[in-house]
């Protein structure tokens, strides 16, 4: 029996702009599947590419002194460059002025005027050059503008091609209702289901008002729209002209993955061209959401359009990738935050993952001379925490796998980590350093195989997602080859007993978070005349009496070996007495400290500095002067009140 096979493709990507988190976003999605079911030992295909027809690039062609053609050779490029830095596995890049697309829009062009799905006639409506798409007049913004991009309408009316894709509406609403995950997520199939039982008219498939596009097959005064033309390329990529073989072993399982904002397109227009066709409609039209940054939408005039390439280049790519795909439940909308992506380098890169990899190694090294020893002395390990273990992990390989099914990249990532973090509970539950000094050697000699196998797991489960240090994390455990040849589904517990591990070496270093803000503070710093006062946006007066401030004092002040910016402080609350690590070290000596009165924030949710537990937050203010040190104030009541007064 031959393997099954499994076809995923991005959206082809406009060649107008350089490339944005979003199509990295989407990119790294599609990679993560096609690596996951390829260790899953499915036949798979991934297909990515660049769109390069329509009156936008005529037009920038034009302003620019080139030809379209010359523009798109020179652009497309961008995109190739960032599938490189992001380690992207597509097995093949189409471009829409390739001449192998062009013989296929024209063959499926030719075949629906023959068979009588696309006819002559003319169009008169509001047109959005942009978009370059007409809009109907109750789909209009204020003003006669677009809907989707805002800019103004203009009226055109021109001789067009039409394809009846009113004429297989029915056959698509009945195929939908059967396939429930025609459309994911559901929000989504409820609004394409919802515009279907409304009003589908017939298409406009030609255009006479631009030259740069594929000309129609006896009328070469027309030009296939460009939307009509982008979507026949996930088709041309597996053979439909040139390679029936391969068409008949990829297409039937075809997902494409999009964003939101073209859904209506690959959800509703494409498979109506499909079944006019004769040909299998996508098993699945996956939508994500878009991304903001730091709460706002990105802009070029904001200055806020994340780069791709230079988030590669200082975090990592693997790190990038890990990121985007963890932060949200994917399908919806996600904010993009510096500040998150360092967070989670610092907690699950560097201190979950990093973490346990580097204990075990050094003690597999330490405790067994580098070499993964036999469970109990050599016979399979019966001991009731271990096979705890071994049924979580064989658990997470069940669960990750249904996430990766609904294509819920965020719970796959939850799920794996949390057997991460189970790993390093199980080094605090087992002590191998007593069982070391005890001499108990069969029950350390299991617990480091039990270790090195959450490692060899969860090498392999982490791989689709951050490959390079999938494959670092695999030469650490001494093993050949790479964890993304290796099937899933081969996994066997207990099969590392025996292997030389190699030198544990640091994956992901933690980010010094203050080093970080005086570096993002130092790149973000105005010039002195274009220098303002900044203000956080509005809150409400309910907002406010949600955040509690009281009166303390200071008690003890105590240093914190590893930190140059805590101290570790005891404070008086009155009714209570609380440890508050506060980042005043450079400012203040112990002695300044103790006894002061401050006022602090209670209700904080505590937090874990330096493996100290802090409750609370002390207030200050701070002034830099030019060129002068920063100079920095306690907040601190004008007179003796007592201890534990509301501040309001």
């Amino acid at each position: 029996m031959g393997k099954k096979s499994f076809y995923i493709t991005t959206p082809i990507y406009y060649v107008n702009d350089i490339p944005h988190i979003g199509h990295a976003y989407t990119t790294i999605a599609c990679d993560v599947m096609s690596r996951y079911k390829r260790m899953k030992g499915f036949d798979t295909r991934f297909l990515t590419g660049t769109d390069e027809h329509g009156q936008k690039i005529q037009t920038a062609a034009e302003a620019k002194g080139m030809t379209p053609q010359e523009l798109v050779d020179k652009i497309h490029v961008n995109f190739k460059e960032l599938w490189k830095v992001l380690n992207i596995s597509n097995d093949d890049f189409i471009r829409t002025t390739e001449p192998r697309h062009i013989r296929v829009v024209q063959a499926m062009f030719k075949k629906l005027m023959e068979q009588g799905d696309i006819y002559k006639g003319s169009y008169e409506g509001w047109y959005c050059v942009p978009c370059e798409t007409y809009v109907p007049e109750s789909s209009m913004g204020e003003n006669r503008t677009c809907p989707d991009c805002g800019r103004e309408l203009i009226t055109m009316k021109e001789e067009s091609y039409f394809f009846k894709a009113s004429k297989y509406v029915p056959r698509l609403i009945e195929h939908y209702e059967k396939n429930l995950q025609g459309v994911m997520p559901r929000v989504r199939y409820n609004e394409i289901m919802s515009f279907l039982r409304g009003e589908v008219r017939d298409q406009s498939v030609s255009r006479t008002t631009l030259k740069w596009g594929i000309p129609i097959p006896g009328d070469e005064k027309h030009v296939v729209y460009v939307w009509f033309d982008a979507l026949i390329n996930y088709a041309t990529a597996v053979g439909y002209l040139d390679d029936p073989r391969m068409f008949e072993r990829y297409w039937p399982v075809v997902r494409h993955m999009v964003g939101k904002d073209i859904i209506r397109f690959h959800c509703v227009i494409w498979p109506l061209m499909l079944l006019a066709l004769g040909l299998d409609v996508p098993v699945s039209v996956i939508a994500h959401g878009w991304w903001t940054v730091d709460g706002e939408k990105m802009s070029k005039s904001k200055g806020n359009v994340v780069d791709p390439f230079k988030m590669a280049e200082v975090y990592g790519a693997d790190a990038f990738r890990y990121f985007l795909l963890r932060e949200v439940p994917f399908g919806n909308d996600g904010d993009f935050s510096e500040a998150a992506l360092v967070g989670r380098i610092n907690s699950d890169l560097a201190n979950d993952l990093g973490n346990l990899l580097n204990r075990t190694l050094q003690m597999i090294v330490s405790y067994a001379d580098g070499v993964v020893p036999a469970a109990g002395g050599g016979g399979e390990n019966k001991n009731p925490l271990d096979a705890e273990i071994r049924a979580l992990g064989e658990a997470t390989v069940a669960a990750v796998d249904r996430a990766m099914e609904t294509f819920s990249y965020d719970e796959a990532l939850k799920l794996i980590w949390a057997f991460i973090g189970r790993g390093n509970k199980y080094i605090d539950e087992t002590t191998p350093w007593k069982l070391q000094k005890d001499g108990d050697a069969e029950r350390l000699n299991s617990v480091l195989l039990t270790l090195y196998e959450i490692l060899r797991l969860s090498a392999l489960l982490v791989a689709p997602y951050i490959p390079a240090s999938a494959e670092k994390i695999w030469k650490q455990l001494g093993l050949s080859g790479s964890p993304l040849s290796v099937e899933l589904d081969g996994f066997r517990w207990t099969d590392g007993a025996g292997t030389a591990v190699a030198k544990a070496e640091v994956l992901f270093p933690r980010i010094d978070l203050e080093q970080w803000k005086k570096d993002r503070a130092a790149q973000a710093a105005p010039n002195e005349e274009e220098k303002t006062i900044e203000h956080e946006p509005e809150i409400g007066i309910d907002e406010f009496r949600s955040v509690e401030m009281r009166v303390a004092q200071i008690l003890e002040v105590e240093e914190i070996p590893r930190s140059k910016k805590l101290y570790k402080l005891s404070v008086d609350l009155g009714y209570e007495r609380r440890t508050v690590c506060a980042g005043i070290k450079p400012f203040f000596k112990p002695e300044e400290l103790k006894g002061h009165r401050i006022v602090m924030v209670t209700n904080l949710k505590p937090a874990k500095l330096c493996g100290i537990e802090s409750n609370g937050m002390i207030l200050a203010a701070s002034v830099r002067d030019g060129e002068a040190a920063e100079q920095v104030s306690l907040i601190a009541p004008a007179s003796d009140i007592p201890l534990g007064s509301r501040v309001r």
